[in-house]
């Protein structure tokens, strides 16, 4: 049956979905239920439906849609670091999992807003993805979210947290690789400068391991994940009466402040000293770095995490859980067999 509405007047204003039932021939409700993409719609009035749509260049509301379907489309994504692009690699795997599913990110930068997690949990995201490692005081906050939103934490293992879901490469096994490849180079005396919070502790536990397998004594100095304090420790550690031969750094920045160290005292890389990053970022690639490191399959973790909180979303039940991803040795010019005495 043909459905009469009357069609707004236009006068330069937007279309609406009475003046694309108008257009069709149709009901309000039957466009409602082709832009949901509803089975229960003929063939023949989809297509007048979405001929119409295309004529008027009719865009749905989203607030109208948000406040039909109970939901926003949106995913709350909160990063420690911007400027880290460890985090860029993890949100190129993600962001486009989110767009599939026709979902938005709002990204926040949880250094600086220290109320993002509350702030995007007001806006009624859909969902939440922590990338990095939450701190102490939030960690009982994001808990009591991931009772409410499905809520991933992307890059990290965090104890602490059971009510979310945890997506992160295998920091104890990446570091047990990068010490590995140094000793099999015949290196005795290796550093290791430790990075900061769960990942940090997982890596040095993975150095130390292997260390003591080996009968020999870890030296781990505290660090953080930059430039310049990988800097500052390789010049200290350089400078001392029995130097190292073989540095294991926090991370990738980290190790480029320890090849600058280097080069600022006149000592050859890998001839005198070897060096490995971890994370294989795209500056670990290039020529004139060609840093030796550990590939954690950041973008490969965006990706998962992704894909676990858009199941989440849709309804996926079940207890939290982890899933990591086996990280791999990225063997460059960076490192070398221990120099001769």
């Amino acid at each position: 049956m043909r459905v009469s509405v009357a069609p707004e007047p236009v006068g330069g204003r937007p279309p609406t979905i009475r003046t694309v039932a108008a257009r069709a021939g149709v009901s309000k409700s039957l466009v409602s239920l082709v832009l949901q993409n509803s089975p229960r719609v003929s063939e023949s009035k989809r297509q007048a439906v979405l001929k119409a749509v295309a004529e008027l260049g009719y865009r749905p509301d989203p607030v109208a849609r948000s406040l039909a379907e109970g939901r926003t489309r949106t995913v709350g994504v909160v990063i420690d670091d911007l400027s880290n692009p460890w985090y860029v690699a993890l949100l190129d795997g993600l962001r486009p999992v989110l767009h599939e599913h026709g979902l938005r990110p709002l990204l926040a930068d949880g250094r600086t807003e220290p109320d993002a997690i509350q702030a995007l949990s007001d806006l009624r995201v859909d969902g939440l993805v922590l990338v990095g490692t939450p701190s102490t005081s939030a960690v009982d906050q994001v808990n009591a979210l991931g009772n409410q939103i499905p809520t991933v934490v992307a890059g990290t293992r965090e104890p602490r947290l059971s009510a979310v879901d945890m997506v992160a490469n295998d920091d104890y096994r990446g570091a047990q690789l990068a010490t590995s490849h140094l000793l099999q180079l015949g290196h005795r005396r290796i550093a290791h400068i430790v990075g900061e919070a769960e990942v940090g502790r997982l890596r040095r536990a993975g150095y130390e391991s292997v260390i003591a397998d080996a009968g020999l004594e870890p030296l781990c100095i505290a660090g953080d994940w930059t430039e310049t304090t990988g800097h500052r420790v390789a010049t200290d550690l350089l400078r001392s009466s029995d130097p190292m031969t073989a540095i294991v750094a926090a991370n990738d920045l980290s190790a480029v402040g320890v090849l600058a160290a280097a080069d600022d005292l006149g000592v050859r890389i890998p001839e005198d000293l070897s060096v490995v990053g971890y994370d294989d970022t795209w500056f670990a690639r290039l020529h004139r770095l060609s840093l030796t490191t550990i590939n954690g399959h950041i973008t490969e973790v965006g990706q998962v995490a992704g894909r676990t909180l858009t199941a989440r979303i849709d309804g996926e039940r079940g207890t939290a859980g982890t899933r990591l991803l086996f990280p791999a040795l990225v063997d460059r010019s960076s490192t070398g067999p221990v120099p001769a005495d």
